[in-house]
């Protein structure tokens, strides 16, 4: 078993940011526990940066669709350096430079990480863009590609396209060939969506979405929503024929009822994004994916955007920028 560590001061626990108390993201505070160990088919990775995701706020308010057992360590996506390497795996060595999708335990010094969820990156990616592009990049890449399909020439309606999720699906989308509207709650969230590529922009902070879908063109063939709420039920009528909609999360608050008969009467679909889970069933596909995302990166048609960087032990903060629906893109926990 491969072993390269980095010491820390007097051979001290590790620090990590954990909940013990559910709540919000006051409930963050700074523990030490022991260092983890590398299972069969894992690698420990030193983490240099972790990526803050709407998902972190959940769990720790015990909103989640799973309810980890507490004290736990949120944080589903790190990048760092393989340091141990468990019985079993292979193609990621000590010293390699990766990303990964850890699930949970990303706000912490190390993780111990499945290897199937671990990926190298390219020696010019830096780790705070490492760090923000496992959930976001491969949760929008499975909704257009995988359910939806999309193809060049076809029209993108992307809601909140200024988080996390939808920055990425405006890239992908463009990369793909497609024409991308992008619908966000300021100008300058906006503008931020149009330097990523996005073709018409619709401020549903300042008008009505219906209004602005009826300027752009009217009628879509896919709708990726990480929002919810009212936005949905307008979003869901402007499918053209055989479109369909992504349901990928509910930043509002508000999980949307949408009238059955809208998809029937435009022959249309509905789809569930979990890529988390898919990942998990499909780790061969999911693998695929990320590697052509991280060519897409290194050819420069992937250009993640970070809002801000937030030291770890000031993660509540970081946890509180995202909450709060502030962040244009990605923030990310760096370490001290």
């Amino acid at each position: 078993m491969g072993d390269v560590r980095r010491a820390r001061c007097g051979g001290a626990p590790m620090k990590a940011q954990q909940v013990h108390e559910l709540g919000g993201p006051e409930a963050l505070r700074s523990t030490e526990i022991p260092d983890p160990e590398p299972g069969p088919g894992q690698v420990v990775i030193d983490v240099r940066a972790a990526g803050v995701n709407f998902p972190d706020v959940l769990l720790a308010a015990g909103k989640y669709q799973t309810r980890p057992e507490l004290p736990f360590t949120p944080g589903s996506e790190v990048a760092g350096e393989v340091t141990r390497v468990g019985a079993g795996v292979q193609g990621l060595e000590p010293g390699t430079r990766v990303a990964a999708f850890c699930g949970m335990g990303g706000y912490a010094e190390q993780a111990a990480v499945d290897a199937w969820r671990v990926f190298p990156i390219p020696d010019a990616m830096p780790y705070t863009d490492a760090a923000g592009f496992s959930v976001t990049y491969g949760t929008s890449y499975h909704g257009l590609v995988d359910k939806a399909g999309l193809v060049e020439g076809e029209r993108l309606l992307v809601l909140g396209a200024a988080g996390g999720v939808g920055l990425t699906a405006v890239e992908i989308g463009r990369a793909l060939g497609a024409e991308v509207i992008a619908a966000a709650s300021t100008t300058e969230k906006l503008e931020t969506c149009r330097s990523r590529g996005a073709a018409e922009l619709i401020d549903y902070g300042a008008g009505d979405l219906r209004e602005g879908l009826a300027t752009t063109g009217g009628k879509v063939d896919v709708v990726y929503d990480p929002v919810g709420g009212d936005l949905a039920q307008t979003a869901v009528r402007s499918l053209r024929w055989g479109g369909r909609y992504l349901t990928v999360g509910y930043a509002s608050g508000d999980i949307p009822k949408v009238g059955m008969n809208r998809l029937l009467i435009t022959s249309g679909a509905l789809h569930g994004v979990l890529w988390g889970e898919w990942a998990k069933r499909n780790p061969e596909r999911n693998a695929a994916n990320m590697r052509r995302l991280l060519d897409w990166y290194a050819e420069g048609r992937l250009v993640p955007h970070i809002d801000r960087t937030v030291a770890f032990h000031d993660a509540s903060a970081a946890l509180d920028v995202v909450m709060t629906r502030r962040a244009v893109g990605k923030v990310i926990l760096i370490r001290d």
